[in-house]
């Protein structure tokens, strides 16, 4: 996959902020003939986009995911913005996606970024998972609101963020603070995020500014990566509005 991805949108939720966001073009949208969403009838008409009624099966087939519920839309490719267009956002709170490749962790990962005020998130070219199907259903449509950058490698990138000003935070159960105790979360930042079980690949992890951790009470050895990046994305959010 050349560029992000997100052409084609499945979920109600995805579909719904698809139509309502407005950004970028929609060719159609289908529901199941035994599927019923005014919301999405209705915003579909005011767009002008063609809704079209097919079985459940022809759908299903067409998601190319698990539970579509019903409704799918095939969309322009989502725009891709440039790590130097995210560094001049008033003072950016970016997430770094390092390697994940579950893409439901990438939509919950982008979903998070949305809703906690990120102003930006940046994937790997390579390697990585991009925006499939089944990253628009898990994001609930935080895809259409949230700029993202891809780059050829997170090192490079986060190397690049240093020329921009943006302090660069891995999050790693081995981290030598708490994240609670992050004093740069007002300051233009990027949290950095490892892939599932690895974690931050070992250049990452060498070019953060810093390495925090979340502090555990339990016996097992850490959170799922967008179960963690939850807590961090929040705590900084907090400190921001304060």
């Amino acid at each position: 996959m050349k560029g992000l991805g997100g052409e084609l949108v499945v979920g109600r939720h995805a579909v719904r902020e698809l139509l309502a966001a407005r950004r970028r073009g929609v060719r159609d949208v289908w529901m199941a003939d035994t599927a019923e969403d005014r919301e999405v009838a209705s915003l579909a008409s005011a767009a002008g986009v063609p809704l079209r009624r097919v079985n459940r099966a022809r759908l299903d087939a067409e998601a190319r995911t698990d539970a579509p519920q019903g409704v799918l839309a095939h969309a322009q490719a989502l725009p891709e913005s440039d790590l130097a267009g995210l560094c001049a956002a008033p003072r950016p709170f970016l997430l770094v996606v390092d390697g994940v490749t579950d893409p439901h962790n990438l939509g919950a990962l982008l979903r998070t970024a949305e809703v906690g005020g990120a102003t930006g998130a940046v994937l790997a070219r390579h390697r990585a998972a991009h925006v499939t199907p089944t990253v628009t259903k898990a994001a609930a449509g935080a895809i259409e609101y949230l700029s993202m950058a891809l780059v050829a490698g997170v090192p490079s990138a986060l190397a690049e963020l240093a020329t921009k000003g943006v302090w660069t935070v891995g999050l790693d159960p081995n981290g030598d603070r708490s994240v609670y105790d992050l004093d740069l979360a007002t300051e233009p930042l990027a949290l950095v995020v490892g892939a599932e079980g690895e974690g931050l690949s070992r250049l990452s992890r060498a070019r953060c500014d810093m390495l925090v951790a979340i502090p555990q009470r339990g016996r097992l050895a850490s959170l799922n990566v967008s179960a963690a990046a939850a807590v961090a994305v929040f705590e900084i959010a907090r400190r921001r509005a304060l």
